[in-house]
């Protein structure tokens, strides 16, 4: 078995974005201060969790506004991480199924709530449940079929997958976990269900179905359902979780087979930032792009919701209430690979994680990536009178900074205002909560103001060329990383 040693402390970091426009969202002030501030958070979260590989994007309405990669996609080969590297994308590849039975659906070629058997005819699970209903199309859309999560075989665990012909000579044998639209129960079985009837309606196998219906129309090229020859060479390598002596295991690849509509797809940060875009339109704007606008808006909406009342299902879509927001997503697994999309369709702002990783989580980035971003967004696209701009000199204070510990520190503009963001270990998980406001009291002289502040002097000690010697922060002093 092969193992990788991950030292990620000297970070690649490699930054795109779509916009060539010099006037870009991304480019207004307060966004890009906002953006400078993420990159600098996700370049400690990434430090402290010693990921491989990060990569992210951000989307406002139509536009990927910004796009990032972080450390490595393949250590070994010292590959960097970039919004074109290819990504499995796993349990994303449902949200592709469940669209691909609405343009069905909207066709007139099936009902949502037709029974599976009407279309699977081989369809039969024991069910202990004497008066049930049948099991629907919707039902296994919102996860609320009462289907075992899998099919009958330790593929987790073996990485082995079953063909779609041993799956159904196997579900005979399997049984209603319970019964049907009575609780909320996540099914890998069920989406490769939906999968299989649309092929039986189309009369196309599903990786042609997909790609004919849905990626070619969104111009994903870099996007498949069976991973192709000429995306594999940007394919990260996916890593196990770090082990005790700071190794990680390199995992199997994989190949879905029967669970392909359920786990199968690769994408990028750029290909599904386009997916995402869809989410956003209007039938006024952009006629019939691959299904109707309230056919998207019927995905989105809650049809199954949690007894939290926090969360709930859509139509193939994950649906959640956070911070006075409604958030749309999914989240992908599988050996070696973690993502997550995440969007508000009423901002029609939306973030996209990738960390080759067991033992990434971006949700968590997506998460805090959104709160961060979004009111910069929002301040950006609305019509105020703009801010005067910070004064020239404080260019000359920006950058990175470190005690003879090693303790590093960065000077940014956030918001027109001068700020002092602290590397924490742990990070902070909120990227706001490392900030240090400094306010401006004479030549080079600032207080540490703010929530985090202490009220003590920051000076900037300048050279005769203007640049920044070292910074006195009370009594002690930082200096500044050449790099």
């Amino acid at each position: 078995m092969k193992y990788v040693v991950c030292v990620v402390l000297a970070l690649c970091v490699c930054q795109f974005s779509l916009f060539a426009q010099t006037n870009s969202l991304a480019d207004q002030a307060t966004v890009a201060s906002h953006l400078q501030l993420l990159t600098t958070w996700i370049e400690a979260q990434q430090a402290y969790h010693g990921w491989p590989g990060i990569a992210v994007g951000i989307i406002y309405d139509q536009d990927l506004i910004w796009s990032a990669g972080f450390g490595y996609a393949d250590l070994e080969q010292r590959i960097p991480m970039t919004p074109q590297t290819v990504f499995r994308i796993a349990s994303i590849t449902k949200l592709f199924t469940c669209i691909g039975i609405m343009q069905l659906r909207d066709q007139g070629k099936l009902r949502l709530d037709d029974p599976l058997q009407k279309y699977l005819p081989w369809f039969t699970i024991r069910n202990q449940f004497s008066d049930s209903p049948a099991i629907t199309i919707q039902a296994v859309m919102t996860h609320t079929a009462g289907l075992p999560r899998e099919a009958a075989f330790p593929y987790w665990t073996d990485h082995q997958f079953p063909a779609l012909e041993q799956i159904i000579e196997k579900l005979p044998e399997q049984e209603l976990i319970y019964e049907p639209e009575t609780k909320w129960k996540y099914s890998n079985l069920g989406m490769a269900l939906l999968g299989e009837i649309i092929v039986r309606i189309s009369g196309q196998d599903y990786a042609t179905y997909i790609k004919t219906h849905i990626l070619d129309p969104l111009g994903m090229r870099s996007t498949s359902v069976h991973l192709e020859d000429n995306l594999r060479a940007r394919l990260a390598t996916g890593y196990g979780r770090r082990l005790s002596d700071g190794t990680r295991k390199i995992m199997p690849f994989t190949d879905a087979k029967g669970l392909t509509p359920a786990a199968n797809m690769s994408s990028t940060i750029e290909d599904l930032a386009k997916f995402i875009a869809l989410q956003f339109r209007t039938e006024a704007a952009n006629p019939n792009p691959v299904l109707k606008a309230s056919s998207l808006r019927e995905m989105h909406r809650v049809h199954w919701l949690l007894p939290n009342w926090q969360r709930g299902w859509g139509l193939g879509f994950s649906i959640s209430h956070r911070k006075d927001r409604t958030f749309v997503g999914h989240a992908g697994w599988v050996a070696g690979y973690r993502s997550q999309i995440l969007f508000c369709p009423e901002e029609k702002i939306g973030v996209i994680g990738f960390i080759n990783a067991e033992d990434g989580s971006p949700s968590f980035l997506a998460d805090h990536i959104y709160d961060t971003i979004a009111p910069a967004i929002q301040s950006a696209t609305k019509l105020q009178p703009t801010p005067s701009e910070p004064p020239r000199i404080w260019q000359a204070y920006l950058g990175r900074y470190s005690d003879p510990t090693d303790w590093e520190y960065e000077v940014m503009i956030l918001n027109h205002r001068l700020v002092l963001y602290g590397f924490d270990y742990p990070p902070e998980e909120d990227p706001m909560a490392g900030l240090i406001e400094l306010t401006p009291v004479a030549e080079h002289t600032f207080r540490m103001t703010g929530e985090n502040g202490n009220g003590e002097k920051l000076i900037f000690e300048m050279r005769p060329d203007g640049s920044v010697q070292r910074i006195k922060m009370g009594e002690n002093f930082i200096y500044p990383i050449k790099r």
